[in-house]
Protein backbone atom coordinates (compact mmCIF):
# COMPACT_ATOMS: atom_id res chain seq x y z
CA UNK A 1 0.00 0.00 0.00
CA UNK A 2 1.42 3.38 -1.03
CA UNK A 3 1.87 6.33 1.33
CA UNK A 4 -1.09 8.23 -0.10
CA UNK A 5 -3.33 5.17 0.17
CA UNK A 6 -2.42 4.66 3.82
CA UNK A 7 -3.09 8.32 4.63
CA UNK A 8 -6.39 8.25 2.74
CA UNK A 9 -7.56 5.10 4.52
CA UNK A 10 -6.87 6.64 7.95
CA UNK A 11 -8.60 9.88 6.90
CA UNK A 12 -11.72 8.01 5.79
CA UNK A 13 -11.75 5.91 8.97
CA UNK A 14 -11.53 9.03 11.17
CA UNK A 15 -14.35 10.68 9.22
CA UNK A 16 -16.58 7.58 9.18
CA UNK A 17 -16.36 7.16 12.95
CA UNK A 18 -16.21 10.90 13.72
CA UNK A 19 -13.09 10.43 15.83
CA UNK A 20 -11.45 13.85 15.49
CA UNK A 21 -12.17 17.38 14.30
CA UNK A 22 -9.54 19.48 12.60
CA UNK A 23 -10.00 22.58 14.73
CA UNK A 24 -8.92 21.09 18.06
CA UNK A 25 -5.63 19.55 19.14
CA UNK A 26 -5.14 15.86 19.82
CA UNK A 27 -2.86 14.11 22.29
CA UNK A 28 -0.86 11.23 20.78
CA UNK A 29 0.22 8.40 23.09
CA UNK A 30 3.81 7.97 21.91
CA UNK A 31 5.87 5.04 23.18
CA UNK A 32 8.48 5.22 20.44
CA UNK A 33 7.46 1.88 18.95
CA UNK A 34 6.50 1.42 15.32
CA UNK A 35 2.76 1.70 15.85
CA UNK A 36 2.76 4.93 17.84
CA UNK A 37 5.41 6.57 15.63
CA UNK A 38 3.30 5.73 12.55
CA UNK A 39 0.24 7.18 14.31
CA UNK A 40 2.02 10.48 14.97
CA UNK A 41 3.36 10.74 11.43
CA UNK A 42 -0.06 9.96 9.91
CA UNK A 43 -1.92 12.52 12.03
CA UNK A 44 0.67 15.16 11.18
CA UNK A 45 0.31 14.26 7.49
CA UNK A 46 -3.44 14.89 7.89
CA UNK A 47 -2.65 18.31 9.39
CA UNK A 48 -3.93 17.64 12.89
CA UNK A 49 -2.42 19.77 15.64
CA UNK A 50 -0.66 17.13 17.73
CA UNK A 51 0.89 17.01 21.16
CA UNK A 52 2.66 13.86 22.31
CA UNK A 53 2.65 12.07 25.69
CA UNK A 54 5.31 9.56 26.69
CA UNK A 55 5.17 7.36 29.81
CA UNK A 56 8.37 5.97 31.31
CA UNK A 57 7.22 3.10 33.52
CA UNK A 58 10.79 2.38 34.65
CA UNK A 59 10.32 -1.35 34.12
CA UNK A 60 12.96 -2.16 31.47
CA UNK A 61 16.07 -0.42 32.76
CA UNK A 62 18.25 1.07 30.01
CA UNK A 63 15.63 0.24 27.40
CA UNK A 64 13.12 2.56 29.11
CA UNK A 65 15.70 5.36 29.08
CA UNK A 66 16.47 4.67 25.41
CA UNK A 67 12.77 4.94 24.49
CA UNK A 68 12.36 8.27 26.27
CA UNK A 69 15.46 9.72 24.60
CA UNK A 70 14.24 8.56 21.17
CA UNK A 71 10.82 10.16 21.70
CA UNK A 72 12.39 13.44 22.79
CA UNK A 73 14.53 13.60 19.66
CA UNK A 74 11.63 12.60 17.39
CA UNK A 75 9.30 15.28 18.77
CA UNK A 76 12.07 17.87 18.55
CA UNK A 77 12.68 17.01 14.89
CA UNK A 78 8.94 17.12 14.10
CA UNK A 79 8.31 20.26 16.21
CA UNK A 80 5.67 18.46 18.27
CA UNK A 81 5.13 19.53 21.92
CA UNK A 82 6.03 16.61 24.20
CA UNK A 83 4.83 15.73 27.71
CA UNK A 84 6.76 13.08 29.62
CA UNK A 85 6.24 11.43 33.00
CA UNK A 86 8.01 8.78 35.06
CA UNK A 87 5.90 6.33 37.01
CA UNK A 88 6.87 4.17 39.97
CA UNK A 89 4.88 1.32 38.47
CA UNK A 90 5.94 -1.34 40.96
CA UNK A 91 4.81 0.86 43.85
CA UNK A 92 1.38 1.13 42.24
CA UNK A 93 1.33 -2.67 41.86
CA UNK A 94 2.01 -3.07 45.59
CA UNK A 95 -0.64 -0.52 46.57
CA UNK A 96 -3.38 -1.67 44.19
CA UNK A 97 -2.64 -5.44 44.01
CA UNK A 98 -3.09 -5.15 40.23
CA UNK A 99 -0.95 -6.91 37.67
CA UNK A 100 1.97 -4.89 36.26
CA UNK A 101 0.11 -4.61 32.96
CA UNK A 102 -3.11 -3.33 34.56
CA UNK A 103 -1.29 -0.96 36.93
CA UNK A 104 0.61 0.59 34.00
CA UNK A 105 -2.62 0.93 32.02
CA UNK A 106 -4.34 2.67 34.93
CA UNK A 107 -1.42 5.06 35.44
CA UNK A 108 -1.14 6.12 31.82
CA UNK A 109 -4.85 6.60 31.13
CA UNK A 110 -5.34 8.63 34.31
CA UNK A 111 -2.46 10.85 33.19
CA UNK A 112 -3.85 11.14 29.66
CA UNK A 113 -7.19 12.35 31.04
CA UNK A 114 -5.35 14.93 33.13
CA UNK A 115 -3.41 16.22 30.12
CA UNK A 116 -6.52 16.39 27.93
CA UNK A 117 -8.19 18.57 30.53
CA UNK A 118 -5.18 20.80 31.22
CA UNK A 119 -4.28 21.30 27.56
CA UNK A 120 -7.90 21.58 26.32
CA UNK A 121 -7.42 18.78 23.80
CA UNK A 122 -10.23 16.82 22.16
CA UNK A 123 -8.95 13.27 22.68
CA UNK A 124 -5.99 10.98 23.14
CA UNK A 125 -5.13 8.93 20.05
CA UNK A 126 -3.64 5.49 20.71
CA UNK A 127 -2.03 3.22 18.14
CA UNK A 128 -4.15 0.06 18.24
CA UNK A 129 -4.46 -1.43 14.73
CA UNK A 130 -6.25 -4.34 13.03
CA UNK A 131 -3.88 -6.97 14.38
CA UNK A 132 -4.44 -5.75 17.95
CA UNK A 133 -8.20 -5.99 17.39
CA UNK A 134 -7.88 -9.56 16.09
CA UNK A 135 -5.76 -10.53 19.10
CA UNK A 136 -8.35 -9.02 21.46
CA UNK A 137 -11.11 -11.01 19.76
CA UNK A 138 -9.14 -14.25 20.15
CA UNK A 139 -8.28 -13.51 23.79
CA UNK A 140 -11.97 -13.02 24.60
CA UNK A 141 -12.95 -16.10 22.61
CA UNK A 142 -10.46 -18.25 24.53
CA UNK A 143 -11.63 -16.88 27.89
CA UNK A 144 -15.32 -17.12 27.01
CA UNK A 145 -17.47 -14.16 26.04
CA UNK A 146 -20.74 -12.92 24.59
CA UNK A 147 -21.26 -11.36 21.19
CA UNK A 148 -19.79 -7.99 22.22
CA UNK A 149 -16.54 -9.62 23.28
CA UNK A 150 -16.02 -10.81 19.70
CA UNK A 151 -16.16 -7.33 18.18
CA UNK A 152 -12.49 -6.59 18.76
CA UNK A 153 -11.32 -3.10 19.74
CA UNK A 154 -13.76 -0.26 19.15
CA UNK A 155 -12.75 3.01 17.43
CA UNK A 156 -13.72 5.18 20.40
CA UNK A 157 -14.05 4.79 24.15
CA UNK A 158 -14.66 8.07 25.96
CA UNK A 159 -11.72 10.37 25.17
CA UNK A 160 -9.68 7.52 23.69
CA UNK A 161 -9.71 7.24 19.89
CA UNK A 162 -8.03 4.64 17.67
CA UNK A 163 -7.51 5.97 14.12
CA UNK A 164 -5.33 3.04 12.97
CA UNK A 165 -7.91 0.25 13.19
CA UNK A 166 -8.26 0.41 9.41
CA UNK A 167 -4.63 -0.71 8.99
CA UNK A 168 -2.63 -3.85 9.74
CA UNK A 169 0.73 -3.77 11.43
CA UNK A 170 2.32 -4.70 8.11
CA UNK A 171 0.69 -1.60 6.57
CA UNK A 172 2.21 0.56 9.32
CA UNK A 173 5.69 -0.94 8.94
CA UNK A 174 5.56 -0.40 5.18
CA UNK A 175 4.47 3.20 5.72
CA UNK A 176 7.38 3.88 8.09
CA UNK A 177 9.80 2.24 5.67
CA UNK A 178 8.59 4.49 2.87
CA UNK A 179 9.33 7.50 5.09
CA UNK A 180 12.67 6.06 6.18
CA UNK A 181 11.36 6.71 9.70
CA UNK A 182 13.16 4.83 12.50
CA UNK A 183 11.47 3.54 15.65
CA UNK A 184 12.40 1.54 18.75
CA UNK A 185 11.46 -2.05 19.59
CA UNK A 186 10.20 -3.14 23.00
CA UNK A 187 12.04 -6.39 23.72
CA UNK A 188 9.18 -7.66 25.90
CA UNK A 189 7.04 -7.91 22.76
CA UNK A 190 9.35 -10.70 21.63
CA UNK A 191 8.66 -12.82 24.74
CA UNK A 192 5.57 -14.98 25.18
CA UNK A 193 5.04 -14.19 28.87
CA UNK A 194 1.70 -12.47 28.24
CA UNK A 195 -1.36 -14.09 26.65
CA UNK A 196 -1.44 -11.47 23.88
CA UNK A 197 2.15 -12.27 22.94
CA UNK A 198 1.39 -16.00 22.90
CA UNK A 199 -1.40 -15.33 20.40
CA UNK A 200 0.76 -12.99 18.31
CA UNK A 201 3.86 -15.16 18.26
CA UNK A 202 2.38 -18.67 18.18
CA UNK A 203 -1.39 -18.94 17.63
CA UNK A 204 -1.85 -16.58 14.69
CA UNK A 205 1.13 -18.00 12.74
CA UNK A 206 -0.33 -21.49 13.27
CA UNK A 207 -3.74 -20.31 12.05
CA UNK A 208 -2.08 -18.78 8.98
CA UNK A 209 -0.69 -22.21 8.10
CA UNK A 210 -4.29 -23.41 7.89
CA UNK A 211 -5.60 -20.27 6.18
CA UNK A 212 -3.00 -17.78 4.90
CA UNK A 213 -5.63 -15.01 4.81
CA UNK A 214 -6.96 -15.74 8.30
CA UNK A 215 -6.39 -12.14 9.47
CA UNK A 216 -8.60 -10.80 6.69
CA UNK A 217 -11.19 -13.49 7.47
CA UNK A 218 -11.27 -12.60 11.17
CA UNK A 219 -11.52 -8.88 10.34
CA UNK A 220 -14.54 -9.58 8.11
CA UNK A 221 -16.05 -11.74 10.84
CA UNK A 222 -15.73 -8.91 13.35
CA UNK A 223 -17.43 -6.58 10.89
CA UNK A 224 -20.33 -9.04 10.44
CA UNK A 225 -20.60 -9.47 14.21
CA UNK A 226 -20.69 -5.69 14.66
CA UNK A 227 -23.81 -5.57 12.51
CA UNK A 228 -25.29 -8.61 14.25
CA UNK A 229 -24.60 -6.97 17.61
CA UNK A 230 -26.62 -3.92 16.64
CA UNK A 231 -29.60 -6.10 15.74
CA UNK A 232 -29.12 -8.14 18.91
CA UNK A 233 -29.12 -5.12 21.19
CA UNK A 234 -32.14 -3.64 19.43
CA UNK A 235 -34.03 -6.89 20.06
CA UNK A 236 -32.81 -7.01 23.68
CA UNK A 237 -33.94 -3.43 24.33
CA UNK A 238 -37.39 -4.21 22.92
CA UNK A 239 -37.66 -7.36 25.03
CA UNK A 240 -36.48 -5.66 28.22
CA UNK A 241 -38.68 -2.58 27.97
CA UNK A 242 -41.87 -4.27 29.32
CA UNK A 243 -39.88 -6.30 31.86
CA UNK A 244 -38.11 -3.59 33.82
CA UNK A 245 -39.52 -1.03 36.19
CA UNK A 246 -37.52 1.46 38.26
CA UNK A 247 -38.79 2.53 41.66
CA UNK A 248 -37.20 3.61 44.94
CA UNK A 249 -33.76 3.43 43.38
CA UNK A 250 -34.19 -0.23 42.46
CA UNK A 251 -34.66 -2.06 39.17
CA UNK A 252 -37.58 -4.50 39.40
CA UNK A 253 -38.01 -7.48 37.07
CA UNK A 254 -41.09 -9.76 37.15
CA UNK A 255 -39.74 -13.30 37.19
CA UNK A 256 -42.73 -14.84 35.41
CA UNK A 257 -42.47 -12.42 32.47
CA UNK A 258 -38.73 -12.96 32.25
CA UNK A 259 -39.19 -16.74 32.08
CA UNK A 260 -41.86 -16.38 29.36
CA UNK A 261 -39.44 -14.54 27.05
CA UNK A 262 -37.79 -16.28 24.10
CA UNK A 263 -34.38 -16.36 25.80
CA UNK A 264 -34.60 -15.75 29.57
CA UNK A 265 -30.92 -16.44 30.26
CA UNK A 266 -29.71 -14.05 27.54
CA UNK A 267 -31.98 -11.29 28.83
CA UNK A 268 -30.84 -11.93 32.40
CA UNK A 269 -27.23 -11.60 31.22
CA UNK A 270 -27.97 -8.21 29.66
CA UNK A 271 -29.76 -7.08 32.81
CA UNK A 272 -26.92 -8.08 35.11
CA UNK A 273 -23.89 -7.11 33.02
CA UNK A 274 -24.09 -3.32 33.62
CA UNK A 275 -24.31 -3.93 37.37
CA UNK A 276 -21.03 -5.81 37.72
CA UNK A 277 -22.25 -9.39 38.24
CA UNK A 278 -19.87 -12.03 36.86
CA UNK A 279 -20.72 -15.08 34.79
CA UNK A 280 -20.72 -17.49 37.75
CA UNK A 281 -23.17 -15.23 39.61
CA UNK A 282 -25.38 -14.96 36.53
CA UNK A 283 -25.67 -18.73 36.38
CA UNK A 284 -26.41 -18.99 40.10
CA UNK A 285 -29.08 -16.28 39.83
CA UNK A 286 -30.66 -18.03 36.86
CA UNK A 287 -30.84 -21.29 38.84
CA UNK A 288 -32.37 -19.41 41.78
CA UNK A 289 -35.29 -18.05 39.75
CA UNK A 290 -37.40 -21.13 40.51
CA UNK A 291 -36.24 -21.38 44.12
CA UNK A 292 -37.38 -19.80 47.39
CA UNK A 293 -37.33 -16.06 47.97
CA UNK A 294 -34.71 -14.30 50.04
CA UNK A 295 -31.56 -15.16 48.05
CA UNK A 296 -29.14 -12.21 47.84
CA UNK A 297 -26.28 -11.79 45.37
CA UNK A 298 -23.79 -8.93 45.51
CA UNK A 299 -21.41 -7.40 42.99
CA UNK A 300 -18.95 -4.66 43.88
CA UNK A 301 -21.60 -1.99 43.25
CA UNK A 302 -25.04 -3.63 43.42
CA UNK A 303 -27.06 -6.27 45.15
CA UNK A 304 -29.74 -8.47 43.64
CA UNK A 305 -32.53 -9.81 45.83
CA UNK A 306 -34.79 -12.64 44.71
CA UNK A 307 -38.30 -12.06 46.09
CA UNK A 308 -41.36 -14.22 45.51
CA UNK A 309 -42.36 -12.72 42.18
CA UNK A 310 -39.63 -10.23 41.34
CA UNK A 311 -35.92 -9.63 41.15
CA UNK A 312 -34.72 -6.39 42.70
CA UNK A 313 -31.40 -4.85 41.65
CA UNK A 314 -30.31 -1.88 43.71
CA UNK A 315 -27.09 0.02 44.25
CA UNK A 316 -25.02 -0.61 47.33
CA UNK A 317 -24.97 2.88 48.79
CA UNK A 318 -24.88 3.23 52.54
CA UNK A 319 -27.28 5.87 53.78
CA UNK A 320 -26.76 8.09 56.77
CA UNK A 321 -28.62 6.69 59.75
CA UNK A 322 -31.60 8.76 60.94
CA UNK A 323 -31.52 10.43 64.35
CA UNK A 324 -33.73 9.39 67.25
CA UNK A 325 -35.18 12.25 69.28
CA UNK A 326 -36.46 11.50 72.80
CA UNK A 327 -38.71 13.83 74.81
CA UNK A 328 -40.09 13.16 78.33
CA UNK A 329 -43.50 14.66 79.14
CA UNK A 330 -45.78 14.48 82.18
CA UNK A 331 -49.28 13.09 81.77
CA UNK A 332 -51.76 15.76 82.91
CA UNK A 333 -54.85 17.57 81.71
CA UNK A 334 -52.80 19.51 79.12
CA UNK A 335 -51.30 16.38 77.55
CA UNK A 336 -52.51 15.54 74.03
CA UNK A 337 -51.63 12.20 72.52
CA UNK A 338 -49.84 12.69 69.16
CA UNK A 339 -51.76 11.03 66.37
CA UNK A 340 -49.27 10.73 63.52
CA UNK A 341 -47.17 7.87 62.24
CA UNK A 342 -44.06 10.04 62.49
CA UNK A 343 -44.26 10.06 66.30
CA UNK A 344 -44.56 7.30 68.89
CA UNK A 345 -45.65 7.82 72.48
CA UNK A 346 -44.70 5.18 75.09
CA UNK A 347 -44.91 4.69 78.85
CA UNK A 348 -41.64 5.90 80.41
CA UNK A 349 -42.02 3.51 83.36
CA UNK A 350 -41.93 0.50 81.01
CA UNK A 351 -38.55 1.50 79.58
CA UNK A 352 -35.98 -0.35 81.69
CA UNK A 353 -32.97 -0.14 79.38
CA UNK A 354 -31.52 2.56 77.09
CA UNK A 355 -33.44 3.16 73.88
CA UNK A 356 -31.53 2.43 70.67
CA UNK A 357 -32.21 2.81 66.98
CA UNK A 358 -31.16 0.15 64.47
CA UNK A 359 -32.11 -1.52 61.20
CA UNK A 360 -34.44 -4.50 61.20
CA UNK A 361 -32.70 -7.87 61.52
CA UNK A 362 -33.53 -11.46 60.66
CA UNK A 363 -35.59 -13.04 63.45
CA UNK A 364 -37.00 -9.76 64.85
CA UNK A 365 -40.47 -9.95 66.35
CA UNK A 366 -42.78 -7.65 68.30
CA UNK A 367 -46.32 -7.47 69.64
CA UNK A 368 -48.20 -5.01 67.41
CA UNK A 369 -50.25 -2.36 69.25
CA UNK A 370 -53.72 -3.65 70.06
CA UNK A 371 -52.70 -7.32 69.84
CA UNK A 372 -51.70 -9.91 72.42
CA UNK A 373 -49.67 -12.39 70.39
CA UNK A 374 -46.22 -11.81 68.93
CA UNK A 375 -45.61 -11.42 65.20
CA UNK A 376 -42.46 -11.75 63.15
CA UNK A 377 -41.41 -8.36 61.89
CA UNK A 378 -40.79 -9.73 58.40
CA UNK A 379 -44.37 -11.07 58.28
CA UNK A 380 -45.73 -7.75 59.50
CA UNK A 381 -43.82 -5.89 56.78
CA UNK A 382 -45.10 -8.38 54.21
CA UNK A 383 -48.65 -7.57 55.37
CA UNK A 384 -47.74 -3.92 54.80
CA UNK A 385 -46.73 -4.92 51.24
CA UNK A 386 -43.09 -3.93 51.73
CA UNK A 387 -40.86 -5.73 49.17
CA UNK A 388 -38.14 -7.99 50.48
CA UNK A 389 -35.26 -5.69 49.59
CA UNK A 390 -36.91 -2.72 51.31
CA UNK A 391 -37.56 -4.67 54.51
CA UNK A 392 -33.86 -4.34 55.26
CA UNK A 393 -34.22 -0.56 55.21
CA UNK A 394 -36.80 -0.54 58.02
CA UNK A 395 -35.62 1.00 61.29
CA UNK A 396 -36.80 -0.05 64.74
CA UNK A 397 -36.42 1.51 68.19
CA UNK A 398 -35.45 -1.03 70.85
CA UNK A 399 -35.33 -1.22 74.62
CA UNK A 400 -32.59 -3.75 75.11
CA UNK A 401 -33.61 -6.68 72.89
CA UNK A 402 -37.29 -5.71 72.75
CA UNK A 403 -38.68 -3.75 69.85
CA UNK A 404 -40.50 -0.65 71.09
CA UNK A 405 -41.48 0.93 67.79
CA UNK A 406 -41.41 -0.12 64.16
CA UNK A 407 -40.52 3.38 63.08
CA UNK A 408 -43.23 5.13 61.14
CA UNK A 409 -45.55 2.13 61.35
CA UNK A 410 -46.62 0.62 64.66
CA UNK A 411 -45.89 0.64 68.37
CA UNK A 412 -45.24 -2.49 70.43
CA UNK A 413 -48.20 -3.23 72.68
CA UNK A 414 -45.91 -3.81 75.69
CA UNK A 415 -44.93 -0.14 75.79
CA UNK A 416 -48.32 1.49 75.20
CA UNK A 417 -49.78 4.15 77.49
CA UNK A 418 -52.39 2.93 79.95
CA UNK A 419 -54.41 4.25 82.91
CA UNK A 420 -51.41 4.01 85.27
CA UNK A 421 -49.04 6.05 83.07
CA UNK A 422 -47.75 9.20 84.73
CA UNK A 423 -44.88 10.05 82.39
CA UNK A 424 -44.57 9.45 78.66
CA UNK A 425 -41.70 9.39 76.21
CA UNK A 426 -42.32 10.90 72.78
CA UNK A 427 -40.12 9.39 70.06
CA UNK A 428 -39.36 11.03 66.74
CA UNK A 429 -37.07 9.70 64.01
CA UNK A 430 -35.77 12.57 61.91
CA UNK A 431 -34.82 12.41 58.20
CA UNK A 432 -36.44 9.01 57.82
CA UNK A 433 -39.36 7.73 55.77
CA UNK A 434 -40.32 4.08 56.20
CA UNK A 435 -39.90 2.00 53.01
CA UNK A 436 -42.99 1.32 50.94
CA UNK A 437 -43.83 -0.52 47.76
Amino acid sequence: MKQDEVIERVSLFIARHQLLVAERGVLVALSGGADSVALLRLLLALNYRCEAAHCNFQLRGEESERDELFVRRLCSDLHVPLHTIRFDTMQRVKESHLSVEMAARQLRYDWFEQLISERHLQAVAVAHHQDDSIETMLINLIRGTGIDGLLGIQPRHGHVVRPLLALSRQDLLAYLESLEQPYVTDSTNLHDTYVRNKIRLHLLPLMEQINPSVRESLTRTMSHLQQASQLYHQAVDEALAPLTHSADGSLQIPIAKLMQSASPQALLHELLLPHGFNRAQEEAIYRALNGPSGRIFCSATHQLIKDRERLYILPIAPKAAPTLQIEYVKINDQFTLPRTSEVACIDAAKVTEPLTLRLAEEGDWFIPFGMQGRKKLSDYLTDCKVPLHLKRQQYVVCCGQKIVWVVGRRLDNRFRLDSTTTEAIILRCTTYTPPTT
